[in-house]
């Protein structure tokens, strides 16, 4: 069973043959896919399902804190299951393709106290850009 189905079920959070199927595609490491390659891949396993079915799933997720959203340069939002598991991302300037990352050191730690202007900080993202292999 995967990571997110299994934190699902412990949140008691119903899991509909629909459902089910959103989580299971969105399983894995390095997954950051669109609503609508989330949509092609359910279909392929249960055909009925529909796109809004999917869009509504994927926002119930989302807010429940079992799914991040990742948006970068403009392109279509993406859907990140490893929202329980510290990182940060890689992204190919060229295709856009997105990795999981986890560099050595805390990016909270590197931002110096007279640059966080008095700010009490949370969390950091920080995103790594260049060229995938497959682009270069």
């Amino acid at each position: 069973m995967s990571d997110l189905l299994v934190r699902l079920r412990g949140r008691g959070w119903r899991l509909t043959a629909q459902r089910r199927v959103v989580a299971e595609v969105l399983d894995g490491d390095h997954v950051h896919l669109t609503a609508d390659e989330v949509h092609a891949r359910a279909v392929q396993r249960l055909p009925e399902i529909s796109r809004a079915t999917v869009y509504n799933t994927l926002g119930e997720l989302v807010g429940l804190g079992e799914v991040m959203e990742v948006a970068t340069d403009g392109r279509a939002r993406r859907y990140d299951p490893n929202a329980h598991r510290p990182h940060q991302h890689l992204v190919c300037s060229g295709c856009g393709t997105i990795r999981d990352v986890h560099p050595a050191g805390d990016p909270l730690a590197d931002l110096p106290a007279e640059q966080r202007f008095g700010f009490a900080v949370a969390t950091a993202e920080v995103t790594y850009r260049g060229i995938c292999p497959a682009c270069a």
